[in-house]
């Protein structure tokens, strides 16, 4: 497993120690500034040294995070962040490669790169900002950007359908996404450790606030006042129960997931769905993705996480096959195969 494969630090490192001495350049309350602490605890917790972490970036607001990180980092052009690591982690299977984008990075003018990633499963760790907007060029809706929504761009609102983060991982044939909030640093330093400790290509989409172009856009699921009837923490083995007085739960009924009162019309923990992540048939991941206020509450946790051969793995192992089947050992042996002639 890549996971403990990379080598280790020797010595205890701490959030200090991936802090860069850049000036961090987002504006005040943007849900980047929670992203980046997350991430800053979560490395030290991995535990790998320093020089074994790379983050990757693209275009956009989020592509400044490689500057913020005092590891090895990548800034590349619109679009091509997934690419880029790609090569990068197949080259150097010591490097935990991370990458940080956008909605719109990776989904509109990186959307192919996206899906093609994910299909491979490259062990790759995506954090996916989902602010549904284009903060950097200020305002333009984007791929997640709700239907109807009034923006730079969709003056009398958008007529576009949104993409739904969940179901188009998992229609790639995903084996890991995972959603957080940026108002809940916790449970993403939780999902980044899942996601770390994966083989494959990880997806967390990160629900985050634009506060200049897209304030609010999360609201009724983040706020406080409401988070526990409004969002179903999941955890793997347990029943998925949420609530303020923690009795709701999820039941799969006839038609498909129900929410239920514990207590009420026989139902009881024992009919509430227990949280199953490494289900291979992805039905109720889809299911649990595609949950929606205010029929239903929204998912976070980690949602999927299959076992799956990974693209950089089975690639080093071919070429490892290759090389001791192969008649060709040195240059020489080159020039001298197949059809040659003396002049």
């Amino acid at each position: 497993m890549s996971f403990n494969m990379i080598e280790r630090s020797t010595i205890p490192l701490s959030k200090e120690d991936f802090a860069s001495d850049q000036m961090v350049k987002w504006c005040p309350g943007c849900g980047s500034h929670a992203i980046l602490a997350s991430v800053e605890n979560v490395f030290p917790k991995i535990g790998y040294k320093r020089e074994n972490f790379c983050v990757v970036s693209g275009i956009g607001c989020a592509s400044r995070f490689p500057y913020y990180m005092n590891t090895f980092g990548f800034h590349g052009i619109h679009g091509r962040a997934t690419p880029l690591a790609t090569g990068i982690r197949v080259s150097n299977r010591q490097l935990s490669v991370w990458i940080t984008a956008g909605d719109g990075d990776l989904m509109a003018i990186g959307g192919n790169h996206f899906i093609h990633t994910i299909r491979r499963n490259v062990d790759l760790n995506i954090l996916l900002f989902n602010n549904q907007i284009y903060g950097l060029t200020k305002g333009q809706y984007s791929p997640t950007t709700p239907f109807g929504q009034v923006t730079k761009t969709s003056p009398y609102g958008t007529i576009e359908n949104p993409f739904a983060v969940g179901k188009l991982v998992l229609a790639a044939q995903g084996s890991f996404f995972a959603r957080a909030l940026d108002n809940n640093p916790k449970l993403m330093v939780d999902v980044m450790f899942e996601a770390a400790k994966h083989d494959g290509t990880s997806v967390i989409e990160i629900l985050q606030n634009c506060i200049i172009f897209n304030d609010g856009a999360h609201k009724t699921i983040a706020d406080r006042t409401t988070a526990q009837d409004k969002q179903l923490i999941l955890k793997h083995g347990e029943p998925m129960i949420f609530g303020k007085d923690r009795n709701k739960g999820i039941k799969l009924g006839n038609k498909g997931l129900e929410v239920v009162t514990i207590g009420e019309n026989g139902i009881s923990e024992k009919d509430i769905l227990v949280h199953d992540m490494t289900q291979k048939d992805s039905g109720i991941h889809n299911m649990l993705v595609d949950m929606q206020l205010p029929n239903y509450p929204v998912a976070f946790g980690v949602i999927r996480s299959v076992p799956s051969p990974t693209y950089d793995e089975l690639l080093e192992n071919q070429i490892i096959v290759s090389k001791e089947k192969s008649t060709i050992q040195c240059v020489d042996d080159l020039l001298n195969s197949g059809d040659t002639w003396e002049i």
